[in-house]
């Protein structure tokens, strides 16, 4: 009798302890698993996008244009080329604001699929860790997709050194998702806070982070939306790789300091707030 229910015992307490060391890759199994019941949509945003906007721009915009609006190291560069690594960059920041907003707000109060995995072994932060996990998939995906298009469409000027644009532009996906996470996650009521945030915060930054023209063309007083937006310092990174740019007067180290900064107090505010909010 000992022989066989001791190494029933063992499975018992390692299946038990499973989740405590897994629990963040458990989480995001689930929630990219979920991602499945709109799957096509992320296939079509991912693809899609870049394409209209690419064709739009290069064989529409651009034509329009009589003057050139940044250098290179070889002298003037196309539009496309300058519009490619900020409208990559707009696709993570884009992903993290659709996963960051109503997938959390199910999560705790429609669905309340976050309460059930906090009755389990699996630890408030490890819940936070794994809806992370899961979007910085789809990140992967889109910014992958996105390189790959502007690549084709010859858009790049240095394609190795453009290769770490998807990285780049996951780095904005945080700066900008994790602290919207931490204020999805304190939401107990939706008032249309996320329609708000679409509308007054996302559009803007948008707009005004010389996504479509240098940052330096806006008047003085609008310029420092630029400043604070995650979007404009992914773009000008994304810009130095591709093609050599350095046209915003900053230091590379400086934009990505920028970056690491805001994903850092936005990643400890949303992991507060989960904890907080599942163990009060």
């Amino acid at each position: 009798m000992t022989t066989t229910t001791e190494p029933m015992s063992l499975a018992a307490i390692d299946a038990a302890q499973r989740p405590r060391r897994f629990g963040a890759l458990y989480v995001a199994e689930h929630q990219i698993r979920q991602m499945r019941a709109y799957a096509w949509t992320i296939v079509v945003a991912g693809v899609g996008s870049p394409l209209v906007y690419l064709v739009g721009i290069g064989l529409g915009l651009a034509t329009y244009l009589d003057q050139q609006v940044s250098d290179g190291p070889a002298g003037s560069v196309s539009y496309v080329w300058f519009v490619a690594p900020a409208l990559l960059a707009t696709a993570a920041v884009s992903v993290a604001t659709e996963e960051f907003t109503y997938t959390v707000m199910a999560g705790f109060k429609w669905r309340r699929i976050f309460l059930g995995m906090n009755a389990s072994p699996v630890s408030p932060e490890q819940i936070c860790s794994g809806v992370v996990l899961a979007v910085l998939a789809r990140m992967v995906f889109t910014t992958l997709a996105y390189y790959l298009i502007i690549l084709a469409f010859g858009a790049v000027g240095h394609p190795w050194a453009g290769f770490l644009m998807p990285l780049v532009g996951m780095l904005a996906g945080t700066a900008f998702g994790l602290p919207l996470l931490a204020y999805s996650a304190s939401i107990t009521e939706d008032k249309g806070q996320f329609a708000v945030v679409q509308r007054f915060v996302f559009t803007p930054l948008f707009l005004f982070s010389g996504t479509f023209y240098p940052l330096a063309t806006l008047p003085v007083w609008l310029q420092w939306i630029g400043w604070i937006s995650p979007l404009w310092h992914a773009s000008e990174v994304g810009r130095t790789l591709s093609y050599g740019s350095s046209g915003s007067g900053w230091p590379t180290w400086a934009h990505l300091a920028v970056l690491v900064a805001m994903s850092a107090a936005g990643w400890l505010m949303a992991r507060r707030t989960f904890v907080g909010r599942l163990r009060g």
